[in-house]
């Protein structure tokens, strides 16, 4: 056999040789990431719902503390409470758009509006901002009175002649809201509220009583 050809043959054998080797090393790096996370399936930035259970708190350790709208610094819930003179269990505490554990009174960050003028009752919504589905009642008995939320420094109807249930649905569904605070409707002359996990009513506009908890994904069951 000539000498050319015996190099040719042996750059061939070892042209085979590396693609083999190549092929099982892929399959083994293949079988040994085929578990892992995939970098598209996760969610970017951070999700804060706060429908999901609270997180962990160590009472001793600082959290960023608000008292009348304002950040005060870094301190343990205790003193956040002393320092807006209520008992900690009056604070709102969970995770911000950051990362940071907060505290604060409840809708202490956004004022109550005033009740709607009759002007303002009287409008509509904007339909260009797309159309709210009315949720269906469970029953057909029990009072019904215009739906309004509470957006934009003004009062928009959403609805007229539905339930309370159905209005609080219409309102705060799936919708969530930051410890301090706090997303405003009326239902007649009833004033709403949503606050973290939970939906209340006030019948003076100034007194606030639990409605209905939030579920899963800030949603809010039907009021019977």
């Amino acid at each position: 056999m000539a000498k050319d050809q015996k190099r040719w043959i042996a750059i061939g054998i070892g042209a085979t040789v590396a693609i083999v080797v190549g092929i099982v090393l892929a399959v083994t790096l293949s079988r040994g990431h085929k578990n892992d996370e995939k970098m598209n399936d996760q969610p970017t930035g951070l999700t804060f719902t706060v429908a999901d259970p609270a997180p962990s708190l160590d009472t001793k350790k600082p959290l960023r503390c608000y008292v009348n709208g304002a950040y005060v610094g870094d301190v343990t819930l205790a003193e956040c409470a002393k320092k807006n003179g209520v008992a900690a269990q009056q604070l709102d505490v969970g995770i911000d758009d950051n990362g940071n554990q907060v505290a604060a009174p409840t809708a202490s960050l956004v004022p109550v509006p005033g009740a709607p003028a009759s002007a303002e009752v009287a409008h509509p919504a904007d339909p260009a901002q797309g159309a709210e589905i009315v949720p269906p009642t469970v029953t057909a008995a029990g009072p019904t009175a215009a739906c309004l939320r509470y957006s934009s420094n003004s009062w928009n109807k959403l609805a007229d002649n539905i339930t309370l249930g159905q209005c609080a649905i219409l309102l705060f569904d799936t919708r969530c809201v930051s410890p301090g605070q706090a997303s405003y409707g009326r239902w007649g002359t009833k004033t709403l509220r949503l606050v973290p996990r939970r939906v209340e009513q006030s019948d003076d506009n100034a007194t606030f009583r639990p409605l209905v908890d939030q579920g899963q994904g800030c949603s809010v069951p039907m009021v019977r």
